[in-house]
């Protein structure tokens, strides 16, 4: 079992903010605080927090692959244009409004979660420790899971309000509550709430969980420095990069080399890239340092599985029903092309076309990064390392909108028994939310600003190392290599000049091609202030392929964040403020 049993009528609990209703009237069936309020039983808000965490992703902006849709990794898929029409609208960055589709719902869920690790942090402290030894444990717990929804929630809206365990389940309460008080003069003071949050369980959580699912204090670790990393791009009330702060950066490196004091040991970079894309490595690698748990063994009639990538199997009878949902881009298939020395063509790496059925010479014209293997589906080679399996042209629905290039990190093989296929295809495989690949390269990029030119190149180096060797899965049956697989580490004076621009352009390369299609892009190019540049010239390259593009222009000081939900707009009575542009 990969979940954290406990008392299932305790799941349902519903202690929310984001609907007064809820806040004012006591659900019936539902057991109340003071009825749990026993130390044996506290454990059950626990787990009703956790409970929350596989659904935030079903069908909303919280899913990782609707990120990837947002940047240029991936296009929408799917039947048509008109399929999912407010994934469309958020990829071309056009008639998004505060009404649109699929955005009010991962906010309302988002503090449904942390309603529920509030009430559970409020009865946990008025617990005597003497009577439950692990009170502060599950308090750190609590307090990781706050701030990773938060986090969430942080990077796709910007200003959100931030309530603690102090803040009561009351509608007058909570309503009064800005996103934005005048006081607020920037978005820093919610960045050191995400991050305390952290650091505060980093300071009492474990080395190491029993139970899979709990973080551990390197986990905390972790996402404190992806917090501080982010606060230290600190933007104008135009979401433009104005300062670097290396103060900042310096807290997020102490993180980092904390974790990094395990380096080879309890963390390292998994031989094998493919690892950390397949369930039989779930909680069981040395790269993850936290996932999300997925099951489908757990004595439910649908397991709590994977229903954030429900849509995104291709429409491939006889392995899948639906829906074919997040496409490979042509661009991002573009980025995994290497020149004669193995490394990429930062400048014209995206002139090459092959749209309609020319792939079919491309992929043999070409040398590749080998990561390009394990990241997207192509027709003629083979899916999720089957080599009984080649996926076909036919698993596409809307090819010459979309191309035939499917998503494969979310994937599994058609025979796992981790699927269940009603008709949308779920699967029960977890989700890695920070591997240490990603530590690595943070840290690259935070000596790269404080001028460790050559140490930081080490650890990109390393990354690419690991590409190099992770080839066992891309073989033929007869041993040879499915595609002309070319990558070579940077050696500078040979095909590479070292300085910081240079490193900075490999640095942004390595992020793109490790984690593409897994929803980090978007953040990261936030991040560094790069997103209109980046994503104008996307969409202009674009319009020469599909002619569905041509309604879309990303708009600088708007586009960088979703708009708040109009429902929570109308349900704070006038006291949350809307985002800029919307």
């Amino acid at each position: 079992m990969k979940i954290i049993k406990s008392i299932i009528a305790i799941l349902f609990l519903l202690s929310v903010v984001g609907c007064s209703d809820f806040l004012e009237v006591n659900p019936k069936g539902v057991l109340s605080e003071e009825q749990v309020s026993k130390p044996e039983l506290i454990d059950n808000f626990v787990v009703a927090a956790y409970a929350t965490m596989p659904g935030l992703g079903f069908g909303t902006t919280h899913a990782p692959w609707i990120q990837s849709v947002r940047s240029d990794d991936a296009y929408k898929g799917g039947g048509g244009l008109s399929d999912q029409t407010p994934w469309y609208e958020m990829e071309i960055f056009t008639a998004v409004t505060p009404n649109i589709g699929n955005n009010d719902a991962p906010w309302y869920l988002g503090y449904v979660a942390v309603s529920r690790c509030n009430t559970a942090i409020r009865l946990l402290n008025e617990i005597d420790p003497a009577v439950y030894e692990m009170k502060d444990s599950r308090i750190a717990e609590m307090k990781f899971i706050r701030s990773w929804i938060y986090l969430g929630m942080k990077l796709r809206w910007k200003y959100i309000p931030f309530m603690d365990e102090t803040v009561p389940n009351d509608a007058v309460v909570v309503e009064g509550m800005s996103n934005r008080p005048d006081s607020m003069k920037n978005d820093l003071g919610i960045w050191d709430r995400i991050i305390k949050d952290f650091e505060d369980a980093a300071k009492v959580l474990p080395d190491i969980q029993t139970d899979k699912g709990r973080p551990t204090k390197y986990a905390a670790h972790a996402f404190a420095a992806k917090a501080l990393l982010f606060r230290a791009y600190e933007q104008n009330d135009q979401h433009k990069v104005v300062n670097i702060n290396k103060q900042t950066l310096q807290r997020a490196l102490d993180h980092i080399n904390t974790i990094m004091t395990k380096d080879k040991s309890q963390f390292d970079l998994e031989p094998d890239f493919a690892n950390n894309f397949l369930p039989e490595f779930d909680n069981n690698t040395k790269e993850s340092l936290w996932e999300v748990q997925y099951s489908i063994d757990d004595g439910t009639t649908d397991g709590r599985i994977n229903r954030g990538d429900e849509l995104n199997a291709p429409w491939w009878a006889p392995y899948f029903s639906c829906c074919d949902f997040h496409k490979v881009s042509y661009t991002m298939i573009n980025a995994f092309k290497t020149d004669k020395t193995g490394v990429p063509d930062f400048e014209n790496y995206n002139q090459t076309e092959f749209k309609g059925s020319k792939y079919k010479e491309y992929f043999t014209q070409h040398s590749f990064d080998p990561r390009l293997g394990h990241t997207a589906a192509i027709p003629g080679y083979p899916w999720k390392y089957n080599n009984a399996i080649l996926y076909q042209e036919a698993g596409s629905r809307a090819p010459f909108q979309y191309g035939y290039f499917n998503s494969m990190k979310e994937q599994v093989d058609p025979n796992c028994n981790c699927l269940f296929k009603p008709f949308y295809i779920y699967n029960s495989m977890n989700k890695k939310e920070i591997r240490y690949a990603e530590v690595l390269l943070w840290k690259a990029e935070i000596l790269m600003e404080q001028g460790q030119l050559q140490e930081s190149l080490n650890l990109v180096n390393r990354i690419r190392a690991r590409a190099a060797t992770s080839l066992a899965r891309l073989k033929k049956p007869d041993g040879t290599l499915w595609m002309d697989y070319k990558i070579q580490e940077y050696k500078p004076g040979v095909n590479f000049t070292l300085n910081k621009e240079n490193l900075k352009k490999a640095i942004i390369w390595e992020n793109r091609l490790e984690f593409a299609n897994e929803g980090r892009r978007f953040f990261d190019l936030l991040r560094w202030g790069l997103l209109p540049e980046t994503m104008n010239a996307f969409i202009n390259k674009e319009k020469g392929r599909f002619d569905w593009y041509n309604q879309g222009r990303f708009v600088s000081g708007r586009d960088e964040y979703l708009p708040i939900p109009q429902q929570q707009m109308n349900w704070s009575k006038g006291s949350y403020k809307q985002n800029p542009g919307y």
